[in-house]
This record gives structure tokens, sequence and C-alpha cells, in this order.
């Protein structure tokens, strides 16, 4: 899962967002947001302490999840993560 989270964090780190990444905590807080939820597409967002703006689009499987793309609005800047391609 190491691995993973990494791969998360130089994705969101390259698109040139300056803000603290963490792969894992993004990884659960889809997790949460995902539970009990059946299989589609969905945008879940996550409101941040410092008012950051994370959206992640999401296709739920029967036994797996893909993580399509991470959108990121913080101030007046944003980034888009497309972790598709």
């Amino acid at each position: 899962m190491e691995e993973f989270y990494k791969a998360i964090e130089d994705k969101i780190k390259a698109s040139g967002y300056p803000g603290e990444v963490n792969g894992e905590n993004i990884y659960n807080d889809i997790c949460d947001q995902m539970e009990e939820k059946e299989n589609g597409t969905y945008l879940f967002l996550s409101k941040k302490d410092n008012g950051v703006v994370f959206e992640y689009k999401v296709d739920i499987l029967d036994e797996s999840f893909n993580l399509s793309y991470v959108h990121i609005t913080a101030n007046n800047d944003t980034f888009h993560i497309d972790f598709d391609n």
C-alpha cells in the first residue's frame, strides 16, 4: 500500500500543488466516503481545515475502486490530477 500512497503523493506534487499531501490520508478519506455505496461513479468532496477543497472522482466496483482524478481548489488556484493517464 505504501507504493500506492506514494504514487498519489507524487502525482499531486507533480501538478504543482504546493500544499502538504499525505497519500494515506487521501486513500482513507475516499474509503470512508465510499462506504456502503453501490457500484457506480461518484464525486466526493473533502474540505480541509485550511479551506482547501479536494474533489475525487471515483468508480466503485465489486471488489475495488478506481480513482479517476483529484481536483484541488486552494485559494484562487486549481490543480487537476488525472490518475487514468
